[in-house]
């Protein structure tokens, strides 16, 4: 009785029909549950760079929409250049058993691979029934999560999946506390593989020369979210206290809050100019309000300082190793849990400055605004650190492709 009434879910109304399954799966030897965006970008490394010895037929399912037409524009370039795979795309069904079991009997996979923390009983139980090899790669599980699953730790214990291959020793110890410790392993992190910088700073002309003069004094403030709004203007108005000159480059996370910047920026007095509008060199002491998409980065590499937003508040963080492999040091706050995998290392080798409120960014900031790195020297540090943690996708595809050949 439950299940119909998750139609009415703005979430889950999208593909209501193939969750129910009155759409038919196709048949797979590899099935891959990605849950949304960033498992579903994962999922897509994967796929480029599994090499299977025999034709093989592969589906990934995601929990969302953002996810689908994710997977559906990558897949289509993939299958232009990959020969010997065919890839399915499909949202995922509801984890009630019988709906899982008829999802078994249409796929009939060999191998299922489920992404980071998909931990679905109703999947585990079927796939066990039908003798389906079950991996979790690139896994993680929070503190949290993990006390939620134990209140019934046989349950776990009885569904554990063939091998787990968590991206942490802690990870790892949270995962062995729920399944048991047998086939718990730590791996590279896949997301270490879709990071890096190709072209050279000094080579790459942008958008934004035309508006920053080279000898601008500028700090971005990028990805602001809408709960730390009150903490990032009182940064602007430190900065502009101190270091007058100093232009201002304000991104936040969705363009809906340009409205509450704009009706704030003028409360305060503070001179602006929509990115929008800007089509020559700026003033100095200018705060450039973005309204358009596709230039934060452009606008880090122009930068001598930055703060990347949804870390004032806890909000979880935003990427900020977009600013770090851009050519320049970030300054995030303490809420930035969603990017724990990164490593604290990151922080040690000051590569990331942490703040603990908003006086301490603005402090960082102008600090970095007077004695900044070379970006080239930020990018050359940005990249060893990555590259030491990379070959998770290779890791990961080896074990798949060694599933599948067995007969």
């Amino acid at each position: 009785m439950f299940i119909p009434r998750l139609r009415f879910n703005k979430r889950l109304a999208d593909g209501y029909e193939q969750r129910i399954l009155k759409k038919k799966l196709p048949k797979a030897e590899l099935w891959i549950q990605a849950a949304s965006v960033g498992e579903s970008y994962l999922a897509v490394e994967l796929i480029k760079n599994l090499k299977p010895e025999f034709p093989t037929r592969i589906l990934v399912t995601t929990n969302t929409k953002q996810g689908l037409e994710i997977l559906e524009r990558s897949i289509i370039d993939i299958l232009k250049e990959r020969k010997g795979i065919n890839v399915s795309v499909a949202y995922f069904p509801f984890d009630k058993p019988s709906i899982m079991k008829k999802a078994a009997n249409q796929v009939r996979p060999k191998i299922t691979v489920l992404l980071e923390s998909e931990i679905w009983p109703g999947l585990f139980y079927t796939l066990k029934k039908y003798a389906c090899t079950t991996i979790i790669i690139n896994g993680r599980i929070t503190e949290k999560s993990l006390k939620r699953y134990l209140v019934w730790p046989s349950l776990w214990r009885a569904l554990r999946p063939d091998k787990i291959f968590a991206i942490s020793e802690d990870d790892a110890g949270r995962f062995a506390k729920l399944f048991g410790p047998k086939n718990v392993t730590v791996m590279p992190n896949i997301k270490f593989d879709r990071l890096g910088y190709t072209e050279s700073f000094s080579q790459k002309a942008t958008p934004l020369e035309k508006i920053i003069a080279p000898d601008t004094y500028l700090i971005i403030l990028g990805s602001v979210g809408h709960k730390e709004e009150a903490k990032v203007e009182k940064i602007i108005l430190d900065i502009r206290r101190r270091q007058p000159n100093t232009v201002i480059g304000l991104f936040p996370r969705h363009l809906q809050r340009i409205k509450h910047w704009k009706h704030t920026l003028s409360r305060l007095s503070i001179p602006f100019i929509l990115r929008s509008n800007a089509k020559t060199l700026v003033p100095s002491g200018a705060i450039i309000l973005w309204d358009t998409f596709g230039e934060l980065n452009f606008a880090y590499r122009h930068s001598n300082a930055a703060f990347v937003g949804g870390s004032l508040a806890p909000l979880g963080g935003q990427n900020f190793l977009e600013a770090l492999t851009a050519g320049v040091i970030p300054v995030i706050g303490p809420y930035w849990d969603n990017f724990y995998w990164i490593g604290n290392e990151i922080v040690n080798q000051g590569l990331v400055r942490i703040a603990l409120n908003w006086k301490q960014v603005a402090d960082i900031l102008i600090e970095n605004t007077k004695k900044p790195p070379s970006h080239e020297d930020v990018i050359n540090k940005a990249l060893k650190y990555l590259k030491n943690r990379q070959g998770g996708t290779a890791h990961a595809c080896s074990i798949i492709t060694k599933i599948l050949n067995k007969k």
